[in-house]
């Protein structure tokens, strides 16, 4: 079921499977809240009471409270391993990706604080400001749903815009608003609550890259549109992260912590290079040896980020906050991509022998160049021209990826929530049992054991993911409140006099004073003694308003305008004056925490929500098929397919050569291309 766009994002009861997610993160997130707040009680008593009977009691349930945070925790891990919602819905199905959900957040009523703030600090009606303050709250809770495209990210884009204008009109450095922002930490359903407007502005940029990762995750990457749309948004997400980084450093909340989003960062650009990959090989691969050896490289590449990603999950604390399934994964990938690596330059070896018309020279040179080192006592010429060299290197390339496949498969089945997987397991047994075919068709009973290890192979790509930053972090937003005045004047920043009104009377056509400035305009050169003087003008005033004329928007020319053709009776205008005061110094905004021992778990215990479990959709099943090129009987230039799931056996796109069995049919037919 597809998002439903409404005027501000999508609809919240839409039950879709990424709503229903979204809404049973929230549960837990409230059940959490709970357990966390009974442990904070016991663990307060535990240190006020000296009665050992009570202690006991205490100990007692505080065990049951921790036993039901850990089961808690572990719910909402087995969300962040709902992967299956975030993908492409098509008929076919390629290894699947990481989408980041989004973080939830409490609701947060701007209009009280804001309408005192704007009486306060502006002296002017915050009634009359009703429709922008809505206008506001309705932009906010928009963000907490917003569509799975580029509308939702323009959506959060545009709120984000406006934080800074908000934060200059209402966040003043010497007082607090009251208003507290509250975002749950998308790992462990932590809450953190500040005053201030940084955790605010932190979460809408992680938000940002969530949405472009699950964008990511839904593109159909079974066309090279589909692919292309992958990887920009995952390169994307990878930039947002990256800005959050570098411009949030010390932001109270685990997920937004600088290793955790390092880590982050990396999965999102692995993801990247991934797709990059599944691109160059999806018109079909081309059994021939320097395109063997290209693809080979570039598999090792995906590897070898996939390894890097692994090791930072697996540091830590980060260990402790990344769910299973993540480490698992990226660790699967490492190993299935390095023995798909092996796969080709063994293709090359075992299936190309050096023929007069080859280039001896340039092979030499590939081969050569896809080594770090070299099998000992070979050099690439005698690997190329000697069969029996050839055979026994290409061999060996085969057991590794044999052994490299098996190690996949047998990670895969240690977690639980990958095992609900199919399609991914299905693409492991089939890579594996392409392996196997392979290394078949070259076994020579005769031969005795042969312990010639192969070499690693070099990592190389044509393609490298990148960090991208959108365009759509910044969008040109209009000022809800710009009839409070420019905001480099009527700022929270300055302190303002009410309103004063002072009757202007002309002598010999001079009011007693000029003005500059741009807009709103200043009295300068006042002369002490002329009537508007005496009436209570000061050097420095800002004009607000002439007659019944509000000019804070106004310049020079404009407010002499008005000014020109005052009679002897002469013409009311109102004026402000900035106040001279030396502020204290400013108030640090609260950070509420439960006593947690990590350094970013911080948590606000203040409320309750209603508890509601909403049930969630079940995602059927369907039976896999996958679909490789095989080779054709005179190793002429015939083409391999990467692994996908084809559930309706049919599809539209499938290339015109025969297909790789399935995996409940291995043994039909040992070729591979």
């Amino acid at each position: 079921m597809t998002d439903v766009i409404a005027p501000y994002g999508c609809n919240p009861f839409a039950q879709t499977g990424r709503s229903k997610l979204q809404n049973k993160r929230a549960s837990l997130n409230q059940q959490i809240i709970k357990q966390m707040r009974m442990r904070a009680g016991a663990e307060n008593l535990l240190k006020a009471t000296s009665n050992n009977k009570v202690k006991e009691m205490v100990l007692l349930e505080l065990s049951y409270v921790n036993s039901n945070l850990q089961l808690l925790m572990g719910q909402l891990e087995g969300l962040n391993s709902s992967v299956e919602v975030y993908q492409n819905t098509q008929e076919t199905a390629n290894i699947p990706l990481i989408a980041l959900g989004l973080k939830e957040t409490k609701e947060v009523d701007f209009s009280t604080p804001f309408k005192d703030f704007i009486l306060e600090h502006y002296s002017e009606d915050g009634n009359s400001f009703e429709d922008e303050i809505a206008d506001l709250m309705d932009l906010r809770q928009a963000c907490r749903t917003p569509s799975r495209n580029e509308v939702g990210v323009e959506l959060l884009a545009k709120y984000y815009s406006h934080l800074p204008l908000i934060e200059s009109r209402f966040f003043s450095p010497t007082r607090q608003t009251g208003i507290f922002f509250t975002w749950y930490d998308s790992f462990t359903g932590v809450p953190v609550c500040q005053q201030n407007l940084s955790l605010e502005k932190a979460s809408i940029l992680f938000n940002m890259a969530a949405l472009y990762s699950q964008i990511g995750t839904r593109s159909d990457r079974q066309t090279i549109s589909g692919l292309e749309e992958a990887i920009s948004s995952f390169q994307k997400a990878a930039g947002i992260l990256n800005h959050l980084k570098e411009t949030f450093t010390h932001t109270p909340s685990y997920d937004m912590s600088p290793a955790m989003l390092s880590m982050l960062i990396r999965m999102m650009l692995a993801q990247a290079q991934e797709c990059l990959f599944e691109k160059t090989a999806l018109p079909g691969i081309r059994n021939q040896f320097y395109t063997l050896m290209k693809m080979a490289q570039e598999a090792a590449k995906v590897s070898e980020i996939y390894d890097q990603v692994h090791q930072s999950m697996i540091q830590m604390p980060i260990k402790d906050n990344v769910p299973l399934f993540w480490s698992t994964m990226s660790q699967v990938k490492a190993n299935h991509y390095r023995s798909m690596a092996h796969y080709f330059v063994a293709s090359a070896l075992l299936d190309h022998q050096l023929g007069p018309s080859d280039d001896e020279d340039q092979q030499e040179k590939t081969l050569s160049q896809v080594y770090d080192r070299l099998p000992e006592g070979r050099s690439p010429l005698d690997i190329l021209k000697k069969k029996d060299e050839r055979e026994c290197v290409g061999k060996a390339h085969i057991r590794r990826a044999i052994l490299g496949h098996e190690e996949a498969l047998r990670i895969y089945g240690l977690c639980h929530n990958l095992n609900k997987l199919e399609i991914l397991e299905d693409i492991l047994k089939a890579s594996h049992q392409r392996s196997l075919n392979k290394f078949s068709e070259h076994e020579d009973e005769e031969e005795f054991t042969d312990y010639t290890e192969a070499p690693d192979i070099i990592s190389k790509t044509e393609h490298k993911a990148e960090m991208e930053v959108p365009a759509t972090t910044k969008v040109k937003v209009i000022d809800f409140f710009q009839r409070l005045g420019p905001l480099s004047v009527f700022s929270a920043k300055q302190r303002w006099t009410a309103p004063r009104t002072i009757q202007l009377k002309p002598q010999d056509r001079d009011l007693g004073f000029t003005l500059k400035g741009e807009s709103p305009v200043q009295v300068v050169s006042l002369d002490p003694l002329c009537p508007a003087a005496a009436d209570g003008l000061k050097e420095g005033d800002y004009i607000v308003s002439v007659g019944d004329t509000e000019c804070k928007w106004m310049g020079v020319s404009e407010v002499m305008r008005l000014l020109k053709d005052v009679d002897e009776e002469g013409i009311e205008i109102q004026v402000v004056s900035m106040m001279d005061t030396n502020p204290p110094m400013p108030t640090k905004s609260a950070t509420f925490c439960g006593n947690l021992p990590k350094t970013y778990s911080m948590i606000c215990l203040a409320y309750d929500d209603d508890d509601k479990n909403p049930k969630s959709r079940k995602v059927t099943k369907k039976s896999s098929f996958l679909s490789w090129g095989l080779k054709n009987k005179l190793k002429s230039a015939s083409t391999l397919s990467l692994p996908t799931a084809d559930h309706s056996g049919a599809l539209p796109w499938n290339k015109p050569c025969p297909t790789f069995p399935s995996s409940s049919s291995y043994n039909n037919d040992s070729s591979l291309y």
